[in-house]
């Protein structure tokens, strides 16, 4: 990233419930980029979004948008902000024009004529009841209320699920299109993490509620790779350079960021190849843990 001041900031931000923790955790963001978050269902993804909405108490850390501290500026800081969740939270027997009535009223910079531009691209019936629409037309509404009001960050928890694949790859370049000018970004919930890999300019791993890492894509590819081989093969001692361990009776598979340590362990011809993000997530949330 560059030195240019962060849109979001998380600073030690944790928070306890019974039986789950969100560990301290450190996070930033900065304006005119997407960051994919990526994690097993339960990681703490969602209850990390809803603390930057205020939704949730902390139990310790901050967090900044703009500068704004999101429970001293919390007005402020929301109307700096649209958020599409992955289920709806609106008055199911109103038509989605009265449901935007209300809405738009809590939006002082909302803009009427983007929001018709959205509902027509989007093909959203205005006069039907929200409860009549589909999951995904649901979701195409959310959208189109969180893009009206000139946000300048964009929280999105699965945002893509519901959605045929041509819709969805119609709103990632609309995604892309809001990031160009260098004044909005995007905090992107997924576990369609082929999507992350077509626009994401960052991603942020987490794992039973501790951040993993924090990394552009490019570093991303150049740093974890598959480590593969016949279960024969398999040295306990390489796990202390995996990530995660994948085995089953004829084969193992493992993750790791020092192919050249874990290669020292491990005899014979292995096939070594990077790992996507969908590979990485499925190794630390499933695989061994060691490292």
């Amino acid at each position: 990233m560059n030195t240019r001041d962060p849109i979001l900031e998380l600073i030690g931000v944790n928070k306890k419930y019974d039986g789950f923790e969100l560990k301290p955790l450190d996070l930033s963001l900065e304006r005119g980029y997407i960051m994919g978050f990526i994690g097993e269902n339960g990681a703490g993804k969602t209850t990390t979004i809803k603390s930057v909405l205020n939704l949730v108490h902390l139990d310790g850390g901050r967090i900044l948008v703009d500068g704004l501290d999101s429970v001293k500026d919390e007005i402020k800081v929301k109307e700096k902000i649209g958020f599409v969740f992955d289920d709806t939270h609106y008055y199911e027997h109103l038509k989605v024009d009265q449901m935007t009535e209300i809405i738009r009223r809590f939006y002082p910079r909302w803009d009427q004529a983007l929001y018709k531009r959205y509902i027509k691209q989007f093909d959203l019936p205005e006069r039907k009841e929200i409860k009549q629409l589909s999951s995904g037309m649901k979701m195409k509404y959310s959208l189109a209320v969180a893009l009206s009001h000139h946000a300048e960050l964009i929280l999105l928890d699965e945002p893509t699920s519901g959605l045929d694949p041509v819709f969805r790859s119609e709103l990632l370049e609309i995604f892309q299109e809001l990031i160009s000018t260098g004044e909005r970004s995007i905090f992107f919930s997924s576990h369609i993490t082929s999507d992350l890999d077509q626009v994401a300019d960052y991603i942020s791993l987490i794992h039973h509620g501790e951040l993993i890492f924090t990394e552009d894509q490019e570093t991303i590819r150049d740093r974890y790779h598959l480590i593969k081989g016949g279960i024969h093969q398999w040295n306990p001692l390489a796990a202390e350079a995996c990530l995660g361990v994948r085995k089953n009776a004829m084969s193992f598979s493992g993750l790791t960021a020092d192919v050249e340590m874990a290669r020292k362990f491990i005899p014979g011809e292995v096939v070594i190849e990077p790992a996507n993000l969908e590979e990485i997530m499925i190794h630390i949330a499933r695989g061994e843990q060691h490292a």
